[in-house]
């Protein structure tokens, strides 16, 4: 005859193993490392998409200490050619613009008002200008484009039926400050 208790701690022994068997299955089914392939591919690609977007993103800081050196130099450059340290710089560039566009100069005023923040002191300039319409439109033309930065802020054009046309002109530039 068989012996009862033998068998019963085979069986409890067999179900105890089963039982354990169970836990672990349950615990891969619900483990995040194992997924369906295709699951596991869409997480792959939008992570791949993401670090894309991220590499974008981030692509105009690359070489930011030589971009700002540039800057800073570009800047320097822009400084030393468009604004004059001098006053009679501005008067000298006007006054060769305007020869050399066959444009005669009756009457140049400017008023430099200091600044209290920045490098720059403004410079207001009122001319009476006279000369035909061509070349006091290759003037102004010659003005907006020199290197020294004229802003024109005022034009007013008066005219006879015979003789040159008389122009008023209102403009600002820059002189350096403390120059």
């Amino acid at each position: 005859m068989p012996d009862l208790r033998q068998t019963r701690r085979k069986i409890k022994t067999a179900l105890a193993v089963l039982v354990a068997v169970d836990i672990v299955a349950v615990a891969v089914l619900f483990s995040p490392l194992v997924g369906s392939t295709e699951s596991r591919r869409q997480e792959l690609n939008q992570l791949w998409s993401e670090l894309q977007s991220k590499t974008q993103q981030v692509k105009p800081l690359t070489n930011l200490d030589k971009k700002v050196i540039a800057a800073n130099r570009q800047i320097t450059d822009f400084y030393k050619k468009r604004f004059p340290s001098q006053e009679s710089q501005i008067l000298t560039q006007f006054g060769k613009l305007a020869a050399a566009n066959g444009v005669t100069i009756a009457q140049a005023k400017y008023k430099v008002k200091a600044s209290d923040v920045g490098r720059l002191d403004l410079v207001e300039m009122q001319a009476d200008l006279s000369g035909n319409y061509v070349s006091l439109a290759k003037f102004i033309n010659a003005l907006e484009r020199d290197d020294m930065f004229f802003l024109i802020s005022d034009i007013a054009l008066a005219g006879e039926a015979k003789g040159p046309i008389k122009l008023q002109m209102k403009l600002e530039t820059y002189l350096k400050a403390g120059a």
